[in-house]
């Protein structure tokens, strides 16, 4: 029965099926062949799955995101950036991987991330003597940035799913966000040297200060998300009301760059990546139900023990699983797939929760990288007109980084656990 079930599934991902539909169908299946089980368990469980009050906040900080996308906050943060390290050699591309982390705390969302700047500095870099698969694949891998550094949909899924703390998980991905960025930045300066990508005219104490003023808004908003949910003042899910009423302020009051016609672009966008989450929220939820009560996390502990007798071993084997699956899953599904398979088996060998969700994360933002189905590759396929092979080729060597970064994570847990252990 179980062997008919996971061949089912891993056929529908192959053949292409959504994975939505991949683990609805493969579950409504094992439903059927189970000898106890009745079908009308598939609509209860989907239900329970999504009756959830933090995942009220997926579409809340989605709407947050647009809004600020809309509202002209992407080009005053590459102002601000750029006034900080546009001067050094390969300047506008440490210009793209600092705005990008600055974005990535708006948007919770790779893609969006990646769009956003991507569309303003690939062109630029571009006129400025860039090659256009090294422009790509930096923006590329610097938007991996929004499912890590707080707030991130990702964390907010795996928060769910292992029932800990959104809050814990948003501080936990700081200084890992922080050390990939980092790291992207001294490969930008190394790669420019070699390539001679010079850098823009430094700028004066008073642009860079006018350049935080005018940036200083979109900053903010994860300070007040983060504070306001440490401080008690409201919970992760209110937090994503509150970045909602903000951005729209900022962008529709303050700086009136949203008009009517691009608010409701926003709603609608917001709604159809919120309603596409959601439904692999529900199906997920079924699946993990489903091998639950049929022993498979059981009989994947037992089946490691018998191999692996520590957490360094284990961690390895997860990091592997991880990389595999972000080649070909969407990331929120993956932790909703692997969380109920691995998870338990972290936690008996000692591994901190919330540690192993920023591993989780951390791998499945390499996912968004890797091909076949790397979503920031194909964004900034559709940005630059290239196909996918040339800047996947020009991407090996910055996720490679990447995979280092995820390495240190893994195994110096304090990156992840430090500031949520501080702050208690």
């Amino acid at each position: 029965m179980l062997l008919v079930f996971f061949i089912s599934l891993f056929v529908l991902i192959f053949l292409g099926v959504p994975i939505a539909f991949s683990l609805g169908l493969s579950t409504v299946l094992g439903v059927l062949m189970h000898e106890t089980l009745p079908l009308e368990i598939i609509p209860q469980r989907i239900f329970v799955s999504l009756n959830s009050f933090p995942l009220m906040a997926i579409p809340f900080f989605i709407l947050a995101g647009n809004l600020m996308g809309a509202g002209g906050i992407s080009k005053r943060l590459v102002t601000f950036a750029s006034s900080l390290v546009g001067h050094f050699t390969g300047g506008l591309a440490m210009v793209a991987i600092v705005t990008s982390m600055f974005f990535a705390a708006i948007s919770g969302s790779g893609a969006a991330t990646t769009a956003a700047i991507g569309s303003i500095l690939i062109p630029a870099m571009v006129a400025r003597g860039y090659h256009v698969e090294y422009a790509a694949a930096n923006q590329a891998v610097a938007g991996a940035l929004g499912i890590i550094i707080p707030p991130s949909i990702a964390m907010i899924l795996y928060g769910v799913a292992a029932e800990v703390s959104i809050g814990d998980l948003f501080v936990a991905g700081i200084l890992p966000g922080l050390l990939i960025t980092f790291s992207l930045l001294v490969s930008a300066l190394i790669i420019a040297k070699r390539r001679g990508y010079v850098g823009e005219e430094r700028k004066s104490v008073p642009e860079v200060f006018d350049a935080f003023k005018k940036a200083i808004l979109a900053i903010l908003m994860p300070i007040i998300v983060l504070g306001g949910i440490y401080s008690g003042i409201f919970t992760p899910t209110e937090a994503s009301v509150v970045a909602v009423v903000y951005s729209f302020v900022v962008g529709f009051v303050i700086y009136r760059e949203i008009s009517f016609p691009e608010l409701v672009e926003a709603l609608k966008g917001s709604a159809i990546s919120s309603s596409i989450i959601m439904i692999v929220i529900g199906t997920a939820g079924l699946f993990g139900f489903y091998i639950g009560i049929t022993g498979v996390p059981d009989m994947i502990y037992n089946a490691i023990s018998e191999v692996i007798t520590n957490k360094y071993t284990f961690l390895i084997v997860v990091n592997i699983i991880l990389f595999l699956a972000g080649m070909f899953l969407d990331g929120g599904a993956a932790i909703l797939i692997f969380v109920p398979l691995l998870l338990g088996t972290a936690v008996s060998l000692g591994i901190d929760p919330v540690h192993f969700g920023v591993i989780m994360v951390c791998n499945l933002a390499v996912g968004l990288v890797t091909p076949p189905v790397g979503i920031d590759l194909f964004v900034v396929s559709q940005l630059t007109k290239l196909s996918i092979v040339r800047i996947a080729k020009a991407v090996i060597p910055l996720v490679l980084i990447f995979i280092l970064d995820v390495i240190i994570i893994t195994f110096v847990p304090q990156l992840s656990t430090w500031l949520p252990s501080l702050l208690k």
